[in-house]
């Protein structure tokens, strides 16, 4: 078993309405509330973190299968939507949706395109994002698949 160890560093100078930072090896940004919940909605927000880090370990997933598979990619991206829920105050993060879009190139023919669909379907159950998010967060998938 192989353990990997990733740390952040988070600095918060109190109150609802201010600005914190946060600091890990490759991420360094400003963080606060988002305006859509009356924030100051300067640099980013866990909301859009949980959307980023599900959206690009689904992606990052699918691109792997995608190579392993040998099937000829011609293009690929994706656009998520997280839908954060508040009721009597309380603050759920209900759905996220993400919109692959992928295309093989022209020499694919119908087996490899099969191939394609399991596994945008397969990436979505296999990214431990989603695993560990599992039961909490409602997962949907819009994919368009197709041959360019």
């Amino acid at each position: 078993m192989a353990l990997h160890h990733f740390h952040l560093k988070a600095d918060w100078p109190g109150g609802r309405n201010e600005v914190g930072y946060i600091e890990s090896d490759k991420l360094k940004t400003k963080i606060s509330i988002p305006k859509e919940m009356d924030g100051p909605d300067i640099g980013t927000n866990p909301d859009e973190m949980l959307l980023g880090a599900a959206a690009t370990c689904y992606i990052i997933s699918l691109g792997a299968m995608i190579e392993r598979a040998g099937l000829p990619l011609a293009e690929m991206n994706m656009d998520s939507e997280g839908i954060v829920d508040v009721t009597d105050g309380i603050f759920t993060y209900k759905k996220i949706i993400h919109r692959p879009k992928v295309y093989l190139t022209n020499e694919a023919g119908k087996k490899e395109l099969k191939k394609l669909n399991l596994l945008v379907e397969k990436a979505e159950t296999s990214c431990m994002i989603s695993k560990a998010i599992a039961g909490n967060v409602e997962l949907e998938l819009q994919a368009e698949t197709g041959i360019k």
